[in-house]
């Protein structure tokens, strides 16, 4: 049951990494020049609310530290990117690992 959550978490992280791409994509080629938006960027064009109300509540809950030195860094790497790599660890942790099927050598 746990598999089929974080593979079901995974497929959701990758639709949104592509569709981040796609829309990279779309202005790279308006801009005719590379453009990756950070995600932080792209969270405060959706809900800058949520992006104020997350970083209130690790800073006063969990650790500033954490937000400062891990948060906020990967805040500013491209969307996709980190949507992707989300998606790669979640279907990691899902995985299914083949069964070994041992065949005895008849003599």
């Amino acid at each position: 049951m746990f598999r089929f959550l974080f593979r079901l978490a995974a497929m959701f992280a990758l639709a949104v990494s592509v569709i981040m791409a796609v829309l990279d994509a779309t202005r790279s080629v308006a801009a005719s020049a590379l453009v990756m938006t950070p995600l932080k960027t792209s969270w405060l064009a959706v809900s800058p609310d949520t992006l104020a109300a997350t970083e209130n509540f690790m800073r006063a809950n969990v650790s500033p530290y954490l937000w400062d030195r891990i948060v906020d860094p990967v805040l500013y790497l491209p969307g996709f990117a980190v949507f992707a790599g989300l998606a790669l660890v979640l279907y990691a942790i899902g995985h299914r690992p083949r069964r070994r099927i041992r065949h005895l050598a008849a003599s």
